[in-house]
């Protein structure tokens, strides 16, 4: 896959990136390491005062960055915007309570451990490399590198191919934040270039958000390499409506849990399971209230849903469809 902005809404390819060369790879791993061994003597409070900096500056731009992120997956930009604040406020969040989480205490009653003095402690392990799905392309990987930065380790991402140029300008936010050069460095790299950096020495853990079989080939990798691996994987979430709901209330969080960024969300309601005491009353509810939703633009204001971020996606979503009509299933709204 092509590493490129391609306007979901459009089709047009706005931007396309060269991928790294082994040698700037190398070069950006050394950074982040480099810039580790400095982040690990740094203190929480210096470092809160560079992640609130850095969230400050995440919210001053977030008309362009929220451009940035409909014209690269197609999220409506009222959705685009929530999502740069939550990143903003999500930095803030860890900035002041890090210490907190991170100060180790002294254990009562050692000799219960048959020992004198008994205590907890945490300390930074290194560079960690996240690999990041273009849903949320500023979320995602805010959640992983405010915690990490906080706890002061470095990071590497690599993001999909579809959204480099969040990518690149995560690349420097925390820097011009005030962390030190190489706190954060994006690889643009094919997924095939991932076991790869895993197996640097320099690399000390990962981090990955994405499908299942993502999943299953960074966790074997960092077994081999035993380095520790956190994964966020799919899963198909049901929405169970019962007849002692509240059906305009369940209708109305229906809608938005199906619909929430254009259906690309991993906590989407997938799956519908209705009793049957109140189904042909929901049924009917949910289509007209599926019916009003504003289909269009990403970047029009009073858009409800735009594109799926890949043509892909959408033509595999179409056979889906025609494959639930041919086996029977009824189309109450839309359908083609």
């Amino acid at each position: 896959m092509a590493i490129a902005t391609v306007n979901p809404a459009t089709g047009v390819l706005e931007r396309e990136f060269a991928a790294h060369t082994d040698l700037e790879v190398d070069v950006r791993i050394g950074e982040a390491h480099d810039a580790f061994l400095r982040l690990r003597r740094t203190t929480f409070s210096q470092r809160a005062s560079w992640m609130h900096a850095a969230a400050d500056l995440l919210q001053s731009e977030v008309d362009g960055v929220a451009h940035m992120l409909t014209t690269e997956m197609g999220k409506t930009l009222v959705q685009a915007r929530s999502e740069v604040s939550k990143s903003a406020n999500t930095m803030r969040f860890y900035a002041e309570n890090a210490e907190v989480f991170l100060t180790g205490r002294y254990i009562d009653e050692p000799g219960r451990m048959n020992a004198s003095t008994a205590y907890t402690r945490y300390e930074p392990i290194g560079t960690v490399l996240a690999v990041m799905p273009w849903n949320y392309p500023i979320w995602q990987v805010i959640r992983f590198a405010a915690p990490a930065f906080m706890a002061g380790n470095s990071g590497l991402l690599k993001h999909a191919s579809n959204v480099p140029q969040a990518a690149i300008y995560l690349d420097s936010l925390f820097e011009r934040g005030g962390f030190p050069s190489g706190t954060f460095r994006a690889l643009l790299i094919p997924a095939a270039k991932v076991e790869d950096v895993i197996r640097d020495p320099r690399v000390v853990a990962a981090s990955l958000t994405g499908s299942e079989p993502a999943g299953r080939s960074v966790a074997a990798i960092a077994g081999s390499e035993v380095k520790p691996v956190v994964l966020e994987l799919g899963g198909s979430d049901p929405f169970i409506v019962m007849p002692s709901a509240d059906l305009d209330r369940a209708v109305a969080t229906a809608v938005v849990s199906r619909t929430s960024n254009n259906g690309q969300a991993c906590i989407n309601a997938k799956r519908f399971i209705v009793h049957d005491a109140i189904y042909d009353d929901f049924v009917a509810r949910f289509t007209v209230a599926m019916a009003a939703l504003r289909i269009g633009d990403p970047l029009d204001e009073s858009t409800d849903i735009g594109p799926l971020a890949t043509s892909s996606g959408r033509d595999e979503l179409a056979e889906l469809v025609d494959d639930a009509i041919a086996a029977g299933a009824l189309v109450t709204t839309g359908g083609s």
